[in-house]
């Protein structure tokens, strides 16, 4: 099983395939997710430590392109964790001042992912 670590929170074993603002929640990390995990709205957005994945969706390389954010975070409601990361989120339900994270997030990747092969370094 790989490891979750969030930066200032704790490190946690997560299922292969378990959706990464997921496993953030799981790790008690109150990470945004304000359009309910449809890569619309980028506060669910995190920097990668380490194990930044090498595919995107399609979804996620449009919104990150369209907010000039391509190259410097990720958007952790369309990652799916298949190794060990270490991951430092950006916007928290505590930090930010909301009620809550926003809907509930499904359990796999939305809308239905169209990957991409490539880190950030390579799209930007």
């Amino acid at each position: 099983m790989p490891t979750v670590t969030v930066e200032g929170g704790q490190t946690i074993k997560v299922a292969e395939g378990r959706r990464l603002a997921i496993a953030i929640e799981d790790a008690g990390t109150d990470i945004g997710h304000r359009c309910g995990g449809f890569a619309r709205c980028t506060t669910c957005r995190v920097e990668f430590v380490s194990g930044e994945p090498s595919v995107f969706t399609r979804a996620e390389y449009a919104k990150l392109k369209e907010r000039g954010l391509l190259g410097q975070v990720r958007l952790s409601c369309q990652i799916v964790v298949e190794d060990d990361v270490t991951v430092k989120p950006l916007m928290t339900v505590s930090e930010m001042g909301w009620a809550d994270p926003g809907p509930p997030l499904e359990e796999t990747v939305t809308p239905e992912p169209d990957w991409i092969a490539g880190t950030s370094a390579d799209l930007d």
